[in-house]
């Protein structure tokens, strides 16, 4: 297929820049902060009882309280 020269640079910029900030976002969905705020901590590991997991903190730990 071929280019279209009208294209300005900076649309293929923001084309590749938007799903950067897509997986940002989706980073940022679950957060320690977030965690904390709740009065819980974030692990590694399962919950120690008698916490219990309460959210994600990031793609590999958890949320417990």
């Amino acid at each position: 297929p071929c280019e279209d020269p009208g294209d300005p640079p900076a649309m293929k910029i923001l084309l590749l820049l938007f799903p950067l900030l897509l997986l940002l976002v989706q980073g940022a969905s679950g957060s320690a902060y977030r965690c904390r705020h709740r009065g819980g901590y974030c692990t590694s590991w399962s919950c120690v009882p008698p916490a219990r997991r309460i959210g994600i903190c990031t793609r590999r730990k958890i949320c417990c309280k």
